[in-house]
């Protein structure tokens, strides 16, 4: 493709700026174009040949046939050309030609254009034709293979090959010779390589650009199955060149085995097959629901085993009681936990189903108009998710019920079948004792973390404060589990007071009572609740507390005694003390109408802070701790993942293209995605 004006001697080029145009397809308009540009080298050329290489600026074209900066009427033709205009930098005028003038004109751009290309760089073009159909397809989360229902169909009715006929059609003369020579332009096999090598070619830009940031955190979400097996979906935080702090999506991992096998698999296949060094990994966290704990566990202590300085760290992106509770594998904590993920699914089905919660909650409501507004708003925000979930949960808990209810009833015929199954389901959770139960604990445990928890996703000022009053939250978590037995018998109280009110029954799980026949009579559900509930949940909630705020973390988040732990990290060690205090001193006399950066992301933008080399490398070693929030420009990874996940069909689903929609940003570089390919595959260029 040329990338300038096919008229001789035009003059447009950078001094001059001017939108190009292709050559149309249609034969007859596309030889009156060659006709109109004096271009007799070019007759002989095909119209898609022209349409693909050839440009025309708009410089030659009347405004009527323009209809925006880039889009010409489907019947524009060329017809302005400067007849009079002196000729520029040595140029001959456009018009009129010498016959001599003709020739050389004819000859030079005949030189230009007329190009001998050989087989491997016919292939080449080939390839980067495939290429950008599968970028295009991928970028759109579009999946390649749809909509074809029937593996067997091959790529016959693909999306994919849907997109490479309109490219031949349009004038691909690679494509289209592969086509006329194959009787096909790709196959499903080559099709898989492909995505292979966009893969590699997305994590390997990847992973430079975090080598050259120096450090980097380590983040995984829950465990997704894709095409029937389980991957374990991972990031990476860092903060760039430009000191911008930043997430990347880097690929799924199998998740096959178990304990320190697991975890020395997955370690290995970051370090040799995706070129990390571990050795830069400040900072880990973890995302796992209780079905894969101990594994995620095993994991994360065999990489504080290997890189000590990969410290433990809360996520930013999930609150920490839901992270608290997605790690109990207790039973009641499970239904709690599995209930509200079918709640935030049902409700996001339809506006109407949203309508049908808010009139539920006004009926409960009638003379609080103030309350029932409060419930309302918190019930549009994603409130299965947030760190208040529990406390929310109970008091809207018979307004939920009085809304499934309805809608599994149907009466007025508002739903399908497959709504009211969901809804019959959801109701028959929230009847359940053992979910009252569970709700109620959570509820009061995770009222001792609440505010540590919300605080340590805030501002700088608001994480600093959380991390000193850590030592509260354990002093009150202590006294709970020091008295179990007092603090059990009053959430039991309260749990018995909501189970009358909504006439549930009181009861032992069944499915401990068919694993206890020969006991069961002589459980009381009061001591089955404490022994199977109350007592695991504390003493978890400590335990893990413990692991996720060690020592090392909290010395981070207090921004203190950082030189002992990572003095190798810091340019210069030996004076941070020094740039410390003029670092204080340069904003204790602010200047006139000048502003404190208010985060850490407004620091590490500032214009000065490269005169503190020292400062500069710990508030980086900061920026990369998974547990402060990013700015809502660089956290796109996290929300383009869940996107994918939720908005893709399980049989599209793909490893490989999930990490190219994720990171859609990357520079593309279509030559060196073919060059790979050929070396990889050179098999296929042979039979080709």
């Amino acid at each position: 493709m040329q990338n300038h004006c096919a008229v001789p001697n035009c003059p447009s080029g950078k001094s001059d700026p001017q939108p190009l145009f292709r050559f149309p397809s249609d034969a007859e308009r596309s030889k009156k174009w060659v006709e109109k540009c004096q271009r007799q080298d070019l007759i002989d050329k095909s119209p898609g040949h022209l349409s693909r290489y050839y440009r025309v600026c708009g410089k030659h074209f009347g405004p009527s046939l323009i209809d925006t900066s880039t889009v010409l009427k489907d019947d524009a033709i060329p017809t302005i050309f400067d007849m009079t205009s002196q000729p520029q930098n040595g140029q001959a005028k456009l018009f009129p030609f010498s016959f001599s003038e003709m020739k050389k004109s004819q000859a030079a751009a005949a030189k230009e254009d007329v190009q001998a290309v050989s087989e491997e760089e016919e292939y080449k073009e080939y390839l980067k034709s495939l290429f950008e159909v599968l970028l295009l397809l991928g970028e759109q989360s579009i999946p390649p293979t749809g909509p074809a229902n029937n593996k067997d169909q091959g790529l016959g009715s693909s999306n994919f090959q849907a997109l490479l006929d309109n490219r031949i059609i349009c004038g691909d003369e690679a494509l289209k010779k592969r086509y006329d020579a194959n009787k096909e332009c790709c196959s499903t096999e080559q099709l898989n390589q492909l995505i292979e090598v966009c893969e590699k070619f997305i994590r390997s830009k990847v992973v430079e650009e975090i080598k050259q940031s120096s450090f980097f955190s380590l983040v995984t979400d829950d465990v997704v199955k894709i095409s029937g097996e389980w991957h374990l979906p991972v990031f990476l935080r860092y903060v760039n060149e430009s000191n911008f702090q930043r997430e990347r999506f880097v690929g799924f991992l199998s998740f096959d085995g178990d304990g320190d096998t697991l975890a020395e698999k997955l370690l290995s296949e970051m370090t040799d097959s995706w070129g990390l060094d571990m050795e830069k990994c400040r900072g880990q966290a973890h995302s796992c629901s209780a079905t894969h704990f101990s594994q995620i566990k095993a994991l994360a202590a065999k990489l504080m085993e290997m890189y000590p300085r990969a410290v433990l760290a809360l996520r930013s992106t999930q609150s920490l009681n839901m992270s608290l509770a997605n790690g109990m594998a207790f039973s009641g904590v499970q239904l709690v936990m599995f209930t509200f993920k079918k709640i935030e699914s049902f409700f996001s089905q339809s506006p109407l189903l949203q309508l049908e919660l808010e009139h539920a909650i006004s009926i409960f409501y009638p003379d609080n108009e103030e309350k029932a507004n409060e419930l309302k708003e918190l019930c549009r925000s994603g409130w299965t998710r947030r760190n208040d979930a529990f406390e929310v949960a109970l008091e809207i808990l018979e307004p939920l019920l009085l809304c499934v209810d309805s809608v599994h009833d149907n009466e007025d015929m508002k739903w399908n079948d497959q709504v009211s199954h969901n809804a019959l389901e959801i109701s028959k959770a929230l009847t359940d004792f053992e979910f009252v139960m569970a709700l109620v604990v959570l509820k009061n445990v995770m009222t001792l973390t609440q505010a540590f928890g919300k605080n340590m996703h805030g501002n700088a000022t608001e994480a600093y404060f959380a991390a000193v009053s850590l030592k509260a939250v354990f002093h009150s978590l202590k006294e709970v589990s020091d008295n179990i037995d007092v603090y059990h018998e009053f959430w039991n109280d309260e749990a018995l007071n909501i189970a009358a009110a909504m006439e549930i029954p009181v009861k032992v799980p069944r499915s401990f009572l068919r694993k206890h026949q020969a006991e069961s009579g002589a459980v009381r559900p009061e001591s089955y609740y404490k022994e199977h509930l109350s007592v695991p949940v504390v003493s978890h909630t400590i335990r893990e507390m413990n692991e996720l705020f060690c020592e090392d973390h909290l010395k981070l988040l207090k921004c203190l005694s950082l030189v002992p732990a990572f003095n190798n990290d810091i340019p210069n060690a030996g004076t941070l003390s020094a740039e410390l205090h003029c670092w204080w001193v340069k904003w204790s006399k602010k200047g006139k109408g000048e502003t404190l950066p208010s985060s850490l992301h407004e620091t590490l933008q500032l214009a000065d802070v490269k005169f503190f080399p020292n400062m500069l490398a710990v508030l980086k070693l900061i920026g990369v701790l998974p547990t402060l929030g990013l700015e809502d420009s660089c956290n796109v990874a996290f929300k383009r993942f869940r996107m994918y996940m939720e908005n893709t069909p399980d049989k599209f689903k793909s490893k490989n293209l999930a990490l190219l929609n994720i990171n859609y940003d990357v520079e593309f570089d279509l030559d060196s995605m073919a060059e790979i390919y050929m070396k990889t595959y050179p098999e296929v260029q042979q039979e080709s």
